[in-house]
């Protein structure tokens, strides 16, 4: 089909002459809406990038070890699913003075989950909070 007759047929259905394959003889024309072809495309080869989720995880220093077992599952759980998760650890009036306390919990933590998640921001305190985050590896 002639250059011309192609356009009017585009033209007349509002949408547009796309060049598919300019290296062949004759070149090859296709007719579509290069708007969604371009969506689609963009859709098809997607973002590289990998979205996290961050679960919260509440403990306090002095946790019951079945609390503590019934967390760390639950964490295990988030890990092994891809999520990141933020351990918040909140202090209440006095416990603020033993941070040592709460710094034990955080290194028992980090012993259990070394082997399948990093810690990408060690414990730190902001606040009555001592906050720290693991991702999986």
């Amino acid at each position: 089909m002639d250059i011309h007759s192609a356009r009017k047929i585009a033209a007349e259905s509002d949408l547009d002459l796309v060049e598919v394959a300019p290296d062949a003889k004759p070149p090859v024309c296709k007719i579509l809406d290069y708007g969604k072809y371009r969506y689609q495309q963009a859709k098809k080869h997607g973002s590289k990038h990998k979205t996290y989720t961050v679960k919260e995880i509440k403990v306090r220093p002095r946790i019951s070890e079945h609390d503590y077992l019934f967390k760390m599952k639950n964490t295990r759980k988030f890990l092994e699913h891809g999520d990141k998760v933020k351990v918040t650890m909140q202090f209440r009036g006095r416990e603020i003075v033993h941070k040592d306390l709460g710094k034990k919990v955080f290194d028992r933590i980090t012993d259990e989950f070394s082997e399948i998640a990093n810690v990408e921001q060690m414990a730190k305190m902001e606040g009555y909070r001592m906050i720290m985050v693991l991702a999986p590896k």
